[in-house]
């Protein structure tokens, strides 16, 4: 909808600015009598500066400002300046309507916006209003606060309200976020944490014609990307699977049985837990380190179950709990495992292209082409230190020795997959990722949010736990009509009330910020609601 706000001048829309008044505080709001022309000419009109809402020809707005006294407030209280808290130059914003049609729409926030833009240009210390009773709670977020008694009759009751030049500075940002909550975009924003959403080089890149995964240029091109790979991360060796995150972890634990020894898992989130089922399906010997979810594990637990336990040769942990946006000390860990002559492995799949990763001393490290190193679902990727152990008793896709050996294409590949994470990959911004998290997480948490974590837990995930009074599942289906896709629908964030922004894939800023302000606004409608049906 392309509305144009601008000071009225024409005849024409002077016309319809008498209608609209004449619609709203006579028709709608019973402020004034009726007449047979259904006009309404202000008794200000000479006076009055008129910002007018344009779509096309009609005029789908208006608002009017005035300097001259006495304003209409004078006459309704006689005493105004003994209300007011400072002297200065004062105006008197009136008439503010918008059509019926039109309220659902940008027009009443592009109105304020190119009111606030005039009384600064005019250097006007002090705006005065009378609001109407049923806007009170809008124009308080416009920074506008009450003052005297209400005046009018009933059903037509207006409270005196004033603003200062100073909140007026500070409330062009108020309302760009007041629009960006009210506001349908054009199209979805994705903080899903897969699909990711993808850059058009990204888009392009997987675009073009596939071709054979025998070809010489792609066994060449998907050579130079496990090089990639390898070179960002400090890793030896790289594979690349056809497949998913869950595939990568099922080779890693393949490997693993080569491994004599036990084993010991943490845990204290989803992932770490589905690590421990890998761990069963694949008949491993292991102990465990669990705890309730979102609760961190000491160093010195580890320390202490390693030195009582020997036997224990490997420890395998998620690098990153998705489930919670915690993250694991990986440095500290190897450290520890060092010690103890054991072999550390890492599920990294949410945290490869998120945080920095050094996988020098790392045995294997499982992580995936989407998520954080933003392309398409569809490649799992296992990092290895050495050399890897042949295993016949191994299925053949679960058979890292098979990918070893014939430059990780034992099998039919996907030159599509390929060609997009080898564009995905150049485009890694740790920094300016890192800088937008926490933009992000004030955001949220300024907007009532409870984030879970501080700074420590991961860019890529913040996840938020919502008030039991408010449905996770209720909250993310509101969101998702605005265009908004969080991450809610699997049944542990259900089951704790919680919803996740994941900041993965292309995430420009702008963009980012607008759909948090939005969430913003349908966690107060949601507060609304709940508060009007305790009420009844």
């Amino acid at each position: 909808m392309n509305i144009i706000c601008k000071i009225a001048t024409e005849p024409n829309e002077f016309e319809q600015i008498h209608q609209l008044n004449y619609q709203t505080f006579v028709e709608e709001i019973p402020q004034h009598k009726q007449n047979e022309d259904q006009h309404l000419i202000d008794k200000f009109h000479k006076e009055n500066t008129y910002v007018i809402a344009k779509f096309g020809e009609e005029v789908a707005g208006m608002i009017a400002i005035r300097a001259k006294r006495p304003f209409s407030l004078d006459y309704k209280l006689p005493n105004l300046e003994e209300y007011l808290p400072v002297k200065g130059e004062f105006c008197e914003v009136r008439l503010l309507s918008v059509k019926k049609e039109f309220r659902s729409t940008r027009v009443f926030y592009q109105l304020c916006e190119k009111l606030v833009e005039l009384c600064l240009e005019k250097n006007y210390t002090m705006a005065l209003i009378s609001g109407t009773v049923r806007q009170l709670k809008l124009y308080k977020r416009m920074g506008f606060l009450p003052f005297g008694p209400l005046t009018g009759e009933d059903g037509a009751q207006f409270q005196p309200m004033y603003l200062t030049k100073e909140n007026f500075e500070r409330s062009t940002k108020a309302f760009e976020r007041l629009m960006a909550r009210n506001s349908v975009p054009a199209d979805q924003h994705s903080f899903l944490p897969g699909p990711v959403p993808i850059h058009p080089k990204v888009k392009r890149a997987f675009s073009k014609e596939a071709v054979s995964h025998r070809n010489h240029d792609f066994i060449s091109g998907l050579q130079d990307l496990r090089s990639q790979l390898c070179k960002m991360t400090d890793a030896k060796y790289a594979e690349i699977v056809v497949g998913t995150g869950t595939l990568s972890n099922d080779l890693v634990a393949a490997q693993l049985k080569n491994i004599e020894g036990d084993g010991l898992i943490l845990a204290n989130g989803e992932f770490g837990f589905r690590l421990i089922d890998h761990a069963r399906r694949f008949q491993l010997s292991f102990h465990t380190i669990e705890r309730d979810w979102n609760e961190p594990i000491a160093h010195e637990e580890i320390a202490c179950m390693l030195k009582e336990n020997p036997s224990i040769k490997w420890v395998w942990t998620v690098h990153c709990e998705t489930s919670t946006g915690y993250v694991f000390d990986i440095r500290g860990i190897q450290e520890l495992c060092e010690e103890h002559g054991a072999e550390l492995c890492v599920d990294a799949c949410s945290t490869a292209g998120i945080l920095p990763l050094n996988l020098k001393n790392i045995y294997f490290a499982s992580t995936v082409s989407g998520k954080g190193f933003g392309s398409y679902p569809g490649l799992a990727i296992v990092f290895h230190r050495d050399k890897i152990k042949g295993n016949s008793a191994v299925p053949r896709y679960l058979d890292l020795k098979m990918y070893e050996e014939n430059q990780s294409i034992p099998y039919t590949h996907s030159s599509n997959l390929v060609s997009a994470l080898k564009e995905s990959i150049k485009l890694i911004d740790y920094e300016k990722l890192n800088l937008l998290a926490g933009k992000a997480r004030m955001r949220l948490k300024d907007s009532g949010f409870s984030v879970l974590g501080d700074e420590d837990y991961s860019p890529g995930i913040l996840t938020i736990s919502l008030p039991q009074s408010i449905s996770s599942r209720e909250f993310g289906d509101a969101c998702k009509q605005k265009g908004i896709l969080l991450s809610y629908e699997s049944g542990y964030l259900l089951e704790r009330n919680w919803v996740q922004v994941a900041l993965m894939g292309a995430q420009e800023e702008q963009k980012v910020m607008a759909s948090l302000e939005m969430m913003a606004g349908i966690l107060e409608k949601q507060y609304e609601k709940r508060y009007d049906y305790e009420v009844i």
